[in-house]
């Protein structure tokens, strides 16, 4: 067993050899901009492009033409808040969105920006399962709501939202729905049409693609979603997101989605069943220690637990041969108690001593035992030096 163990497969997951493969050729040979059509070079690289677009579509039940990319998940959140709250305001649809208390800071910090340009903002909780009631969420809509964006797979906890069910009710109001599925692919089925989305965020390197590459998918049918550009200057992406299209990513993002969703089956089984053994290794050598999120309604590599009386920036500081976190990689540099783990209940103490685990395609039983191993020998001798009540 090669040393420091890789658990921290949510933040980000290592380049699939497969899609290395599919990437190699556009980063020599087959270097032309797909902008530049009156050439073979451009011709062949926006080939590729739209190879790509296909297969991402195909893989969420959706048209190429719904496809837009974008430089990862983060601008796909962006464009989505902000370019559809204003182009609602424009319209004079309303000003009103609504999100999740448990968003990730992409969602949360453009609905903060939205606040301060005069749009109304509510933020509807959690339950103790960090699920969002479809009932408690109609109750916060109202005539001037536009967008409600709520997360399929919490990037903390693990926790799948009840999605259909809550574009349903959004859609009696009139508001179109966003949500951020990064940690959903290949990890649970994901068709826009199914979960009834207007919306949907996605990018490559939480499925074993490149940094860089990511897409926002945006409805034409049956309702027409119409944007405010984030980005303007060429006009490519059909002037949503103008910039030189990053031809290798965009290869590697199709492929890698391309083979996450041919495998999604089996390695959801398999890493299931290590997130399991992780857990009961946990819980059996570990006292007290609770699991954060959902026990049947989460994605399969995820394992968020709070170990009372351990503070959890020593223990992540101790395990310098595993690689996990608290919870979201975009927090790890601020103290602040995840605000995740608040509203699903925890208080600071638990929340600070959370440790996310996220296990991946090449995660074996072998890593496993020694994590539990090194996790538990390492809580055992921080409490016996602790003066945590």
């Amino acid at each position: 067993m090669k040393l420091p163990v890789y658990l921290d497969h949510h933040a980000t997951t290592p380049c699939d050899p497969r899609v290395v493969d599919a990437m190699a050729p556009f980063l020599t040979a087959t270097f032309g901009n797909p902008s530049s059509r009156s050439h073979a070079f451009g011709r062949e690289a926006e080939d590729a492009v739209e190879t790509a677009r296909r297969t991402v579509a195909e893989a969420i039940g959706a048209r190429p033409e719904e496809i837009v990319f974008t430089s990862g998940a983060t601008e796909a959140d962006n464009l989505a808040v902000f370019g559809a709250a204003r182009a609602r305001r424009e319209a004079g649809d309303g000003d009103h969105v609504v999100i999740s208390a448990v968003e990730h800071r992409a969602v949360l910090k453009p609905a903060e920006a939205l606040r301060g340009e005069g749009f109304e903002v509510t933020v509807v909780g959690v339950d103790g399962e960090g699920r969002v009631d479809p009932e408690r969420l109609a109750e916060a809509l109202g005539a001037r709501t536009v967008l409600v964006s709520v997360i399929l797979a919490n990037n903390e906890i693990g926790t799948i939202e009840p999605l259909a069910e809550i574009a349903a009710v959004a859609h009696e109001r009139g508001a179109w729905v966003h949500t951020d599925a990064v940690q959903a692919i290949g990890r649970i089925p994901v068709d826009v049409d199914e979960l009834d989305v207007d919306l949907l965020s996605l990018t490559a390197h939480k499925f074993y693609g490149p940094k860089g590459a990511g897409a926002l998918y945006v409805r034409k049918a049956p309702r027409r979603v119409k944007l405010v550009p984030q980005m303007v200057g060429g006009g490519q992406e059909r002037g949503l997101r103008s910039g030189t299209l990053n031809v290798p990513g965009i290869v590697g993002l199709g492929k890698a989605i391309e083979i996450a969703e041919a495998e999604r089956e089996t390695e959801v089984e398999r890493v299931a069943a290590l997130r399991d053994r992780l857990e009961e290794g946990l819980k059996g050598t570990i006292e007290g220690l609770v699991v954060n999120g959902s026990s049947d309604r989460r994605i399969a590599p995820n394992l968020n637990v709070s170990i009372p009386h351990v503070d959890g920036e020593a223990l992540l500081l101790s395990l310098h041969d595993i690689a996990v976190s608290s919870g979201s990689a975009c927090r790890s540099t601020t103290p602040t108690a995840s605000h995740v783990l608040k509203a699903i209940g925890r208080d600071d103490d638990l929340a600070r001593s959370s440790v996310r685990f996220g296990l991946g395609r090449w995660t074996t039983e072998e890593e496993i035992d020694y994590a539990v191993r090194r996790v538990s020998e390492t809580v055992e001798r921080l409490r016996s030096m602790s003066v945590l009540p």
